[in-house]
């Protein structure tokens, strides 16, 4: 357990635009900041972070809440770990005791196998440092690829030695289970049932996730084993904290970089990643010679929309440019190649140049890829049939570009370059776009059709079901209580005993509702509502921050989502409600939610009434129908509504 005053300290401390900024590329607007949400896949800026209110939300999706709801929800971790993950970035000391075994245990897999990563991390470096083996062939290695000290501490490199169970052994001693090490692709299980280590003998590359936990690892054979060895590298393996195609090697170190730089190199291989921060460029990823999948691009696409690839000059490197771009291009982002002088790569490239150098060559020599592309597949195709599938799959990719001048622009230039009228080149294109639109059309058809098949929910059209309505009923009800709470727009209400009172928001709805009984269904709301009450009577004012910071995440989460105005309006056109508005707001919202009650319970007594199988049952329904349908007609008369039967 973490006490109430250190995590007071921590929210306290707890920037939301510096910790969103970790994952988020945010732009003033206004008094507010803005960026692309990183919980769906949004296309335009919805994504709003206010630091006078630390608060996020997201106007497209709705997520919403401070600063540990937001490490929650993008890092996928608890109360207590998203708390812990924010004193270390504020340097806040938080007491922990040592776990029990049992404990231990009990963590998630994922937890366990993010510690065991972490823990062979450090072990591979240390190893490098301090075994003679590590220093005489790790270390030589990477010394003799030019690295110094400090990158090789940046990207936290190591070396495993060639003995087979060494890791293994010293995970033992240190209490690590063998189940997690398998799980993590440390180790490889035998046929007989006996562990070896999966790394034995290379060089080590930490992949790194955005958060910077330890996620996998990647190793290179460095003596003689590597001739005619196709496989230098070794990777682990997909776990649950790791999956190859939602990584990108490098981006924990270059995420600060590609958001102040909005652009990104995008190169193949760990050591092109490294020689280029040495060099000092730091905006620089690798995809480790695979085809990118739509998760890194919307990784990529959170920090800058802007990318560069950069490749060998040869073969292999124009085939890596040509992989996945129509997906980059339809994920909205704006691509340029490079390819490199023949027999360089972006290692030995960036080597034997000064950044300023190797940014200012780039500059001069990327090529917009629509252009590189009709180049490249058009280049001494003389062949009718070849060259009409080369111009097909180069519209193709214009009809993956979102915005349309920009689209119309490619094709006018692609029209002059291989000389087809402008028209059918926009025929072709349309042809594209329409079979996409029906695609996704087919996708969302299969999609339902499954969720039926599987008993899912399918999409709605209609009125929402009445257990939705009760929920945004009981919403708008903690939204008055958390923004207008301690506002006293009731004055002389007459208490049972005929005495008067001046009421704040939150007592009046704490006392209507508990007049009649009721009680809010949703237990957070129901909170909000009761210790909204007793902050009021202490003279509390501010609500709304008292919320946001609220040591229960749920709470807070909750607070955040409502506290945050569903519109932007200019600071001359905002409104503080006046007292009779406010007051009509609050009333009229508690009808509507006693409306709600009367409709739900209707419903049930006319199933009620169906399986009636006696004169006296079916008499108990038809007289508590009557007193609903009285209550429904006083209601109604109050709000002003007609009711449709």
């Amino acid at each position: 357990m973490i006490d109430s005053h250190t995590i007071d300290r921590i929210m306290d401390a707890a920037n939301i635009v510096d910790v969103v900024s970790e994952f988020v590329t945010l732009k003033k607007s206004g008094m507010n900041y803005k960026g692309l949400c990183p919980f769906h896949d949004d296309r335009t800026p919805s994504f709003s972070v206010s630091p006078s209110r630390g608060i996020y939300k997201c106007f497209s999706c709705g997520k919403a809440g401070n600063a540990a709801n937001f490490i929650m929800e993008h890092e996928q971790m608890t109360y207590p770990e998203a708390l812990k993950w924010l004193a270390r970035k504020y340097n806040i000391e938080v007491e922990e005791r040592e776990l029990t075994p049992e404990e231990k245990k009990q963590e998630s897999e994922r937890e366990s196998i993010l510690i065991v990563n972490e823990w062979a991390a450090g072990y591979f470096t240390d190893i490098l440092r301090d075994d003679p083996d590590g220093q005489a062939i790790g270390m030589a290695y990477f010394h003799s690829r030019g690295f110094r000290d400090d990158i090789i501490n940046k990207f936290r490199l190591g070396f495993a030695t060639s003995r087979r169970d060494a890791m293994l052994s010293m995970a033992r001693k240190k209490g690590y289970d063998d189940n997690y090490l398998v799980a993590s692709g440390l180790c490889v299980r035998r046929d007989d049932g006996s562990l070896y280590d999966r790394f034995a003998g290379r060089v080590i590359f930490p992949w790194i996730g955005v958060s910077g936990k330890v996620t996998a690892f990647g190793g290179r054979l460095l003596d003689s084993r590597t001739k005619g060895v196709a496989q230098k590298y070794v990777n682990s393996p997909d776990s649950v904290v790791y999956h190859k195609d939602h990584e990108l090697y490098g981006i924990y170190q270059a995420k600060k970089a590609i958001s102040k730089e909005d652009c990104v190199y995008m190169v193949e291989g760990y050591t092109d990643v490294v020689s280029m921060h040495q060099c000092g460029i730091e905006n620089v990823v690798a995809n480790s010679g695979t085809a990118l999948s739509v998760y890194q691009i919307r990784l990529l696409h959170r920090f800058t929309q802007n990318v560069v690839l950069l490749y060998d000059g040869d073969e292999a490197g124009i085939h890596a440019a040509l992989r996945g771009t129509d997906m980059m291009l339809a994920e909205g982002m704006n691509i340029k190649v490079l390819l490199l002088p023949d027999g360089e790569d972006p290692d030995s490239f960036a080597r034997k140049h000064t950044a300023e150098d190797f940014r200012q060559y780039i500059v001069s020599h990327q090529t917009d890829f629509i252009e590189f592309k009709t180049q490249v597949m058009l280049k001494g195709v003389t062949d009718p049939v070849k060259r009409s599938e080369a111009i097909s799959s180069i519209v193709k990719s214009i009809s993956q570009v979102k915005d349309t001048i920009t689209r119309a622009t490619y094709i006018k230039d692609c029209a002059m370059r291989i000389g087809i009228a402008e028209r059918t080149l926009i025929e072709q294109m349309n042809k594209f776009i329409r079979s996409d639109r029906e695609e996704k059309v087919r996708q969302q058809e299969r999609e339902e059709a499954r969720k039926e098949r599987q008993g899912g929910v399918v999409q709605q059209i209609g009125p929402p079901p009445q257990s939705q309505m009760t929920r945004q009923l009981e919403e708008f009800i903690v939204q008055m209580v958390v923004r207008h709470g301690a506002e006293t727009p009731f004055h002389d209400v007459e208490g049972a005993d005929g005495e008067k009172f001046d009421l704040s928001v939150a007592e009046f709805i704490y006392y209507d509702l508990t007049a009649d009984d009721i009680r809010l269904e949703n237990a957070v709301c129901q909170n909000i509502v009761d210790e909204a009450v007793a902050l009021v009577q202490e003279g509390k004012t501010n609500l709304l921050e008292h919320f946001t910071k609220h040591p229960d995440p749920e709470v807070s989460n909750m607070a955040s989502k409502l506290g945050e105005d569903d519109y932007k309006l200019s600071e001359s056109l905002k409104l503080k409600l006046e007292e009779e508005r406010l007051r009509a707001q609050v009333e009229h919202i508690l009808l509507d939610y006693r409306m709600n009650m009367v409709l739900i319970r209707g419903d049930a007594l006319r199933k009620k009434m169906l399986v009636a199988t006696t004169d006296e049952e079916r008499k108990e329904v038809m007289e508590e129908t009557k007193r609903l349908q009285d209550m429904r007609s006083e209601i109604a008369k109050r709000t002003g509504k007609s009711i449709i039967t």
